[in-house]
């Protein structure tokens, strides 16, 4: 202790922060608050966030307004949200097609679907693929009652043609049983 009644300041310890001088009023009252929010309001005016220039004047940008409305800065609901971001990008029809792709069980009946795979859809055309050349031909005959059961999920017009592409084969045309200009094995799967 020192001769004045403090601790000795250690070496290397940072200095103690100033304390704002609180400005004496007239009045004093006796709850205390009127020395609270002076002390309050000076060290508000030292703090380097308060020292900084702030322009009142500028005008809130564009998109920045604060209030009691709601704006985009609030939180949204997911399903708003995602809406957004699908009419934004223009999603809505591949999202409904994707959509049947994945019902293409119910759409087109356990049978059918057990054979076929839709693989793509563009301007209007849906590619199928089968799991036999029997499939094939059976589908294309299908087609017509397929679109229409299609078109009635999708909205009219969607679906224009179905192309139907038969099983994966392998390639005859390459080894040691190939003859030049030749056909080929005919039908053989399915």
């Amino acid at each position: 202790m020192s001769s004045d009644g403090q601790a000795p300041d250690p070496a290397g310890a940072a200095p103690a922060p100033e304390v704002p001088e609180v400005p004496e009023e007239t009045e004093h009252h006796d709850d205390g608050l009127d020395l609270a929010r002076a002390l309050t309001r000076a060290t508000a005016r030292s703090t380097p966030a308060a020292r900084t220039k702030r322009r009142r004047t500028d005008p809130p940008r564009r998109g920045r307004v604060s209030g009691a409305h709601p704006d985009d800065r609030d939180p949204q609901l997911l399903d708003t949200t995602l809406s957004r971001l699908v009419d934004d990008h223009g999603w809505e029809l591949d999202l409904r097609v994707h959509g049947v792709f994945g019902r293409w069980v119910e759409l087109v009946g356990a049978e059918v679907a057990q054979h076929t795979t839709p693989e793509s859809f563009a301007e209007g055309r849906l590619v199928v693929r089968t799991d036999s050349t029997a499939w094939a031909t059976q589908l294309r005959l299908l087609a017509p009652t397929v679109v229409r059961r299609l078109n009635e999920e999708l909205g009219h017009g969607t679906v224009t043609v179905i192309e139907v592409v038969g099983p994966h084969l392998p390639s005859w045309s390459k080894g040691r049983r190939s003859v030049r200009d030749g056909r080929g094995p005919r039908d053989t799967y399915g």
